[in-house]
């Protein structure tokens, strides 16, 4: 298996399947925030924090940018885009199944007037 779903990378769902990570990126969505900031407002010590954004940020899920002895991070749109347009792939495969369950119900419903 290569590890990759059409358009989406096995990896980014596995990193955003920890709780502490995707409370970190609930926190970015609100902006970007140094890694005290997001300890502080987790409840997690620093280097646990540090960790996690390890995590996220070796696949793609953050950037960091460095001012002077802070380091800041702030959500990358590529994976979420990424996200987003493999959930809606499975859009037009789910009403094309309902569209089919409404036909035959409709057909049941014709034979059982007759």
């Amino acid at each position: 298996m290569s590890g990759k779903t059409p358009g989406v990378n096995v990896t980014i769902l596995s990193a955003l399947s920890e709780s502490n990570r995707m409370h970190i990126v609930e926190l970015l969505r609100q902006g970007p925030l140094t890694v005290g900031e997001i300890a502080d407002q987790l409840g997690l010590r620093q280097p646990q924090t540090s960790k996690h954004l390890k995590v996220l940020s070796d696949n793609g899920i953050v950037e960091v940018q460095a001012e002077a002895n802070r380091r800041i991070y702030k959500l990358r749109p590529e994976p979420f885009q990424a996200l987003d347009s493999w959930i809606k792939s499975f859009q037009s495969v789910m009403e094309e199944r309902f569209d089919n369950l409404d036909e035959y119900l409709k057909e049941l419903q014709k034979k059982e007037k007759s």
